[in-house]
């Protein structure tokens, strides 16, 4: 027997409904509509077509939290579809199964422009359905670095417009849990909002509890527990009696302000011991202040950067019952972050037979002022992601994942492959892969699998791991740091801060060390933007958009960032040989390749994305346009000031008129454009 869902499908929801099944109904209702071209009946007494409800005992749903189910009820000639669960978020998820299983509604359909077809009616089996339990107890997204979001909208913090369509991408993939971003004001809409629409709200670890940070509260004050600990204490309190009543996953820690360890502030600690013990008493008293308010909450601690070496060696102590996250380095692999030019990749998981229970933090993107993917597709295969994060639950660290998911919008393919480990618990890339590209696009599928296996074979393999692999912020954070170091004066001295790219090495070789690595990575993301150039015109327009938003954007952003750094370093090359005139043609096209990929994030704002990357500050292309042009400009004040006429004059002027021209009608000097095109014509380059 058929179910039949058609315009005229009628709906009812419980009397009364708590505010996440209001969020549920409305994307329901509006998906109806896309759907089916007209606005769903929804009844309040009637038996209607669809009934959204809380279970009883005869529904024999599952008994898991969050559970629901599919009963489907013979009414005389007529059949009733009942989705029953026994919380609210179990209702929640149900409606939203509803919604992607018979109205076609993908969970990325805001952020990969995919709305549902129109349909006329739909037929689906009329076959009764248990939601299997999640693998992960908690499994969330970390909305950080989230500088598009905040950018997108002239609103600061970012408005409930802008928050909405993340939760609702949470929930549709089975997300019960968020940070949503990174030092927002207090009064912004964002942890209000995802406890309305059933989301659990965490914190990060640089905000333990969610609380306000000191320095914010007490300017002036020293930031030393030692010193204020009623000061720390009152902040914590308040913290907890706002979170109380709302579904909270509690964040233990104890870091200094800013996000870096608290002995920078307070020097007292200088040995591990003391810092250890420090840590653990904070942690123990934030949980004692959490249980005295709530009964049995959930408490974690994230053992992140310093705080993961203390534990590992023994000088952290921490309750059984808290349970224990680890993080990946920031490139995917389960061990210690690099922390400038150390990188000690002590593994970070728990030891065998470790007690407790256990969870990750993982990036799919990631923001260190190095080599980080924040605007463009995680650089490793995506087998690396299922091979870590298998690996984390296989030795117990299964209760809870939280993904680092960034601005959502260039990260749909990642973060849709960790839907699908942590709702089942394990992934086949390929399989994934081959679903995802079949939902994203209705042609050419082969084709686009191809390219989205063959984008991480192109990265940059900066280094001798696995995870070395090169995101979008290499070719700017190191351009920059060169341009600053060479203009200073201090090429005669190795910048220390590229050691981990290029190792210990003179000025010199450090620039060509990554010219060469750009320029060898310039044919493969070529050939890859010929492909995608050349299956453009076979894909309609819909496919051809997204193509280009989700994957050939990030095409561009590689290339253009490979040729910018190649022709900086071309720069200095000359530079260094003492050709002028030469650099600065180079320093020129360096600028010109750069703004590539700042006309690549513009092409991309098309739409309702329209200034979605204007607040691209973190990898910040447009810093490094700037970086290049003031380099071009100190160039040619070198050789070709004060009257900015030499070089005109000795390279491209006739020789007829080289000795006859009067100068004070010769004197209008070409601009830095218009001099770089043409002595590049000249030298041939």
């Amino acid at each position: 027997m058929a179910f039949i869902i058609d315009r005229n499908t009628t709906y009812r929801i419980p009397g009364n409904p708590n505010s996440p099944i209001r969020h549920a109904w409305e994307m329901v209702k509006r998906d109806h509509e896309q759907v089916m071209g007209a606005a769903p009946a929804l009844r309040e007494r009637e038996l209607a077509d669809v009934v959204f409800r809380y279970a009883e005992p005869e529904d024999r749903c599952p008994e898991h939290p969050e559970a629901f189910c599919f009963r489907f009820v013979n009414d005389g000639d007529r059949t009733v579809l009942h989705i029953a669960a026994a919380d609210d978020l179990g209702l929640v998820y149900g409606m939203l199964e509803y919604s992607g299983k018979f109205l076609g509604v993908d969970p990325f359909w805001f952020w990969a422009d995919l709305p549902p077809k129109l349909r006329s009616h739909i037929e689906v089996p009329a076959d009764n359905y248990n939601s299997p339990e999640p693998f992960v107890r908690f499994r969330g997204w970390f909305v950080n670095d989230e500088v598009c979001l905040i950018g997108w909208r002239e609103e600061y913090p970012p408005t409930r417009e802008v928050w909405q369509p993340v939760f609702e991408a949470l929930l549709r993939c089975g997300g019960n849990m968020v940070i949503p971003g990174t030092d927002l004001p207090k009064h912004g809409i964002h942890a209000d909002l995802a406890a309305e629409m059933g989301l659990w709200v965490s914190h990060h670890h640089a905000e333990p509890l969610g609380a306000e940070m000191f320095l914010r509260a007490y300017p002036g004050k020293q930031a030393s527990y030692q010193q204020n600990p009623e000061l720390f204490e009152s902040l914590w309190e308040e913290a907890i009696e706002k979170q109380k009543d709302r579904n909270t996953v509690w964040v233990l820690s104890f870091r200094g302000q800013g996000d870096q360890p608290f002995w920078i502030q307070d020097p007292a600690f200088d040995t591990p011991e003391k810092r250890g013990e420090m840590i653990s008493r904070v942690v123990r008293k934030q949980y004692d202040m959490v249980r005295a308010k709530v009964s049995d909450p959930y408490c974690c601690v994230a053992l992140y950067g310093e705080i993961s070496e203390l534990y590992k060696a023994g000088h952290i102590q921490i309750p059984d019952d808290i349970m224990k996250i680890w993080a990946d380095n920031g490139y995917g692999k389960m061990v210690s972050r690099r922390n400038g030019n150390e990188n000690l990749r002590v593994p970070a998981l728990p030891a065998p037979g470790e007690k407790g229970k256990h969870g990750i933090y993982y990036h799919v993107t990631f923001h260190d002022l190095q080599a980080s993917n924040h605007l463009t597709l995680f650089p490793a295969d995506a087998e690396l992601i299922r091979a870590e994060i298998e690996e984390a639950f296989r030795v117990g660290a299964k209760d809870y994942v939280l993904v680092n998911s960034g601005n959502i919008r260039p990260h749909i393919y990642t973060l849709d492959l960790v839907r699908e480990l942590w709702m089942g618990g394990e992934a086949n890339t390929e399989e994934h892969l081959r679903g995802f590209v079949s939902r994203m696009f209705y042609s050419k599928r082969a084709e686009i699998s191809a390219l989205y296996r063959d984008y991480a074979r192109r990265t940059i393999p900066y280094g001798p791991n696995e995870d070395d692999r090169a995101g979008d912020e290499f070719y700017h954070h190191p351009a920059r740091r060169i341009v600053g170091h060479w203009l200073q004066g201090k090429a005669d001295q190795p910048l220390a801060s590229l050691y981990w790219a290029t190792g210990e090495a003179d000025f010199p070789q450090q620039v060509e060390c990554l010219r060469r690595k750009c320029a060898d990575a310039v044919p493969g993301w070529l050939e890859l933007k010929e492909r995608i150039d050349g299956l453009q015109p076979e894909l309609e327009e819909p496919d051809r958009l997204r193509l280009k938003d989700h994957l050939q954007l990030h095409v561009d952003l590689h290339l253009s960032g490979c040729e910018g750094f190649d022709k900086l370093g071309q720069s200095y090359g000359a530079h260094f040989e003492g050709n002028y005139p030469l650099a600065f043609v180079y320093a020129s096209q360096a600028m010109w390749n750069y703004e590539k990929g700042l006309a690549a994030l513009k092409e991309a704002e098309h739409g309702k994305w329209a200034d979605f990357f204007r607040a691209d500050w973190l990898t910040n292309i447009k810093s490094t346009v700037e970086n290049m042009d003031t380099l071009r400009r100190w160039l040619r004040v070198q050789g070709d000031s004060p009257d900015f006429f030499f070089w005109y004059k000795k390279f491209i002027m006739p020789e007829t008129e080289k000795y006859i021209y009067l100068e004070n009608t010769h004197r209008n000097p070409l601009s830095d454009d218009e001099l770089a095109k043409k002595l590049a014509e000249k030298f041939g380059v």
